[in-house]
């Protein structure tokens, strides 16, 4: 039995995907996967045990792959460092249709538009989202450091809430009722919202 791999990763807020984009080429960050949308489904059971745990069961699609991720409680850090363990799926609709089958549901769903680069030894990813731009780096805590610096930023920049975290903070704020964070009718008022950050 192998043990869990630690996540450890930062997010930094961009004003658009061409100032992110011409921040991590300037960084010095070598392209590594092309623009793709990232479909994701948090699954829980009914009594909520996997939040109360502060877990997560995530089943992700994207060009016509699937990954199932589950992450363990957020550690205390200036980063988000949690375990994680995460696999390829032959289909995710179909493991969602078994979740469901074992009595768990989806209770969130959310996307993303997401470009990765390698620099040095962590993965920096542009992520459009529905509530914004952000960079994504992850890696070790120094690599997360260094490619923060290259970008401009510093810890003070770092933000470690969940994308799901941002979206209720910025439907809350708005007075928005969308319950997923999706690119649809909804998502040009988060859009708009957001750009008044």
């Amino acid at each position: 039995m192998s043990a869990a791999s630690i996540e450890r990763e930062v997010k930094l807020r961009f004003d658009s995907v061409e100032e992110a984009r011409r921040a991590v080429i300037a960084a010095g960050c070598t392209p590594r996967l092309g623009r793709r949308l990232q479909a994701d489904a948090l699954l829980d059971t009914d009594d909520e045990e996997l939040r109360r745990r502060r877990c997560v069961l995530r089943v992700r699609v994207e060009n016509g792959k699937s990954r199932v991720t589950f992450k363990g409680p957020v550690q205390p850090s200036t980063m988000k460092v949690r375990e994680e363990d995460e696999t390829l799926v032959g289909d995710g609709e179909v493991l969602l249709k078994i979740f469901r089958e074992l009595g768990l549901h989806v209770w969130f769903r959310y996307e993303k538009y997401r470009e990765e680069f390698s620099h040095e030894d962590v993965i920096v990813a542009i992520d459009e989202t529905p509530v914004g731009v952000f960079v994504e780096i992850e890696g070790c805590e120094q690599g997360i450091e260094t490619a923060a610096a290259a970008l401009g930023r510093s810890q003070a920049d770092f933000i470690v809430d969940s994308y799901r975290s941002l979206f209720l903070q910025l439907r809350d704020r708005f007075g928005l009722t969308t319950s997923d964070m999706v690119f649809d009718t909804d998502s040009a008022l988060l859009s708009t919202a957001a750009a008044d950050l």
